[in-house]
C-alpha cells in the first residue's frame, strides 16, 4: 500500500483548510531549508485550541494576528507537542495574546528551560565537548563555539507554567477524545494526538510523509540509543493507529498509509546502517568520518549539527545491537568498528 495524499496543495500563507470536521489546517513559514511548518486549530465548542505554535518572526505573529482575529470564539488552551522552536517558539507570546494555559508532557517543558539555560549537560559547549570526542574538526568546533545558542535566539521566551500531559491521557476537545501518544528518539517525550471518532492523528514530527525526522543523541545523554526509542515508538504508532487514519503531520502534506510509511522508514534507516557497518569493515572510524556516508550532499554549519547528532544515534544503535564495537584511539576520538559475524 502506497501514501495516499487528500489534499495536492497545502493552504495559502494565513488560509485555513479543513481537513476532518472541526480541524483545520494552516501553514506557517520557517527560515530554514525545510522551509514551512503545519499547524492546526481544533473547533471546541464556542472557542478554538491550537496545536504548535510556528517560529518566532514578525511574520508569523502578523499571520497570527489576522488568524486570531478572525475567530468567531477565544482561543481556548495551546497545546504544544515537544520543545523545538518551530513548535514552541510563539507558546510565551500566543499566551500572553490569547491568555490560553499551555499544555506540554513533563519531559518537553523541562528539557526546554535546560536547553534555553545552556544547564545539565544542554548548551553549545556541551555539544562541542561532544562532537571533539566523535571526531570533528577544529574548523568546525570553533563555528559552533561562535555560534553558542541557537536554541535561545529561537526560543525569545518560555512559559513558566504550563498543564501537564502524560502517556495515556485523554483531551477532550469539542466534546471529542484525543488519546495521547508518546513518542521517543526525536524529542524527550514527543506528544501525538489520536482522535478514533474522527479517525485522525496529528502526528508532529515523529511520522512524516517524505523524510525522516532527525533522531539525535545528545550530549547530556551520550550513550542514549535514541535510533532504538524512535523506532520502537514508530512501531506502537503503527500498532495503535488504524490505516484508515488520516495523519496530519508537522511537515508536508497530510496522507493516509501509517504501516507502509513505518516500513519505508524501518527500511530506510536499516539501509543507513548498512552502510555505516560497510564504512568500518576495515578499520575503526568516528561519527564525523562518517557524515559522508549518511549525507552525501554538502553540509552548512546548522545541518552539521544535526547530522552529528544523527550518526551519532545511528553508531549507538549498532553498537549495542552487537553489529559494532567502541574504541577510543590514542588521540581521544571515538571510534566505531564493524563485529564480524
Amino acid at each position: 500500500m502506497s501514501l495516499h495524499y487528500p489534499h495536492a496543495q497545502p493552504p495559502a500563507a494565513g488560509e485555513l483548510t479543513e481537513v476532518a470536521p472541526g480541524v483545520f489546517w494552516l501553514r506557517m513559514p520557517l527560515p530554514f531549508q525545510l522551509d514551512h511548518i503545519n499547524l492546526w486549530l481544533l473547533r471546541d465548542g464556542d472557542g478554538w485550541v491550537i496545536v504548535d505554535t510556528g517560529f518566532p518572526d514578525d511574520a508569523v505573529r502578523e499571520t497570527w494576528s489576522r488568524i486570531i482575529d478572525s475567530l468567531d470564539g477565544p482561543v481556548t488552551r495551546l497545546i504544544v507537542t515537544h520543545f523545538h522552536p518551530d513548535h514552541l517558539g510563539l507558546a510565551t507570546w500566543l499566551m500572553e495574546k490569547t491568555g490560553a494555559p499551555l499544555l506540554m508532557t513533563s519531559g518537553e517543558f523541562l528539557t526546554a528551560h535546560v536547553v534555553w539555560h545552556e544547564v545539565a549537560g544542554h548548551g553549545a559547549r556541551f555539544m562541542v565537548d561532544q562532537f571533539r570526542q566523535h571526531g570533528l574538526d577544529a574548523e568546525h568546533l570553533a563555528k559552533f563555539e561562535k555560534r553558542g545558542s541557537g536554541y535561545r535566539k529561537a526560543v525569545p521566551a518560555l512559559p513558566d507554567y504550563y498543564q501537564r500531559i502524560k502517556a495515556g491521557d485523554v483531551v477532550t476537545v469539542d466534546g471529542k477524545k484525543w488519546q495521547i501518544i508518546i513518542g521517543h528518539g526525536h524529542a524527550p517525550e514527543h506528544m501525538a494526538l489520536y482522535c478514533a471518532e474522527l479517525d485522525v492523528v496529528i502526528s508532529g514530527d515523529m511520522l512524516l510523509p517524505r523524510i525522516s525526522t532527525n533522531v539525535s543523541v545528545f550530549a547530556a545523554t551520550p550513550d542514549a540509543d535514541a535510533l532504538g526509542w524512535y523506532l520502537t515508538s514508530l512501531d506502537e504508532m503503527a500498532r495503535l493507529i488504524p490505516e484508515k487514519t488520516l495523519v496530519l503531520p508537522s511537515h508536508g502534506l497530510p496522507f493516509y498509509g501509517v504501516q507502509p510509511r513505518v516500513a519505508d522508514l524501518h527500511a530506510h534507516h536499516e539501509e543507513r546502517l548498512r552502510a555505516l557497518e560497510n564504512s568500518c569493515d576495515e578499520a575503526p572510524k568516528s561519527a564525523a568520518e562518517l557524515l559522508d556516508v549518511l549525507f552525501q550532499r554538502a553540509l552548512d554549519t546548522h545541518q552539521t549539527m544535526f547530522a552529528m547528532g544523527e550518526a551519532i544515534a545511528h553508531l549507538n544503535y549498532l553498537e549495542q545491537a552487537g553489529r559494532m564495537s567502541r574504541v577510543t584511539d590514542t588521540d581521544g576520538v571515538i571510534r566505531f568498528l564493524r563485529l564480524q559475524q
